[in-house]
């Protein structure tokens, strides 16, 4: 019988098994076998837990979300500006927080992609992450701008963000000060001409 507590442990030392065994080895080759050898467990208890790789992928990219949701939110909680530009900074900027551009995120964030084109649950996980992206986004920027233009500048400052990250991600540069500098130029532009 297992002992009362241990699933939020297990589930723990899973996820960051698979955080690792993708940072090592990518995706194809973290079978179920090699993340259980990682944490110090039986493969059964993969499947006691998640299911199968494809829940435990989903699981890690919860993980990996949720830790995105804080940093935004903990930015946002820590402004002395109340403004909308402000806190579209802080919605890019938690973006490239450490927690999403370090070798283990940066892989399993591609590994996630690509399997959410294929896999019905990731891809409701993907649409959600996108969604609260673009929402989060839309409502500053209609405190600026009516709504169509809220919502057609929010497409494209997602777009921005998520292309600056991936030419990054790709290029093995997690220094991002560049990425952030373009983005937040970009907000600028798009506020300054909202104010025209």
């Amino acid at each position: 019988m297992p002992k009362i507590g241990m699933q939020p442990i297990r589930r723990s030392q899973l996820i960051h098994a698979t955080l690792q065994a993708i940072d090592q080895v990518g995706m194809a080759d973290a079978s179920i076998a090699y993340i259980a050898q990682l944490a110090g467990v039986s493969n059964g208890i993969i499947s006691h837990y998640f299911k199968d790789k494809n829940g435990l992928l989903e699981a890690t990219m919860r993980h990996v979300m949720q830790a995105l949701a804080n940093a935004v939110r903990e930015r946002r909680a820590a402004l002395a500006d109340p403004g909308p530009r402000a806190h579209l900074r802080a919605i890019i900027e938690g973006n490239f927080d450490g927690s999403q551009v370090n070798g283990p995120a940066i892989k399993t964030w591609l590994a996630f992609w690509a399997a959410s084109m294929h896999h019905p649950a990731l891809r409701r996980l993907q649409r959600a992450n996108d969604r609260r992206l673009y929402s989060n986004l839309c409502c500053e920027l209609r405190k600026e701008l009516d709504l169509e233009a809220a919502r057609t500048a929010a497409r494209g400052l997602a777009a921005l963000i998520d292309g600056l990250w991936l030419r990054s991600a790709l290029s093995g540069d997690t220094d991002t000060r560049q990425s952030l500098r373009i983005a937040c130029d970009y907000l600028d532009l798009l506020l300054a001409q909202a104010r025209r």
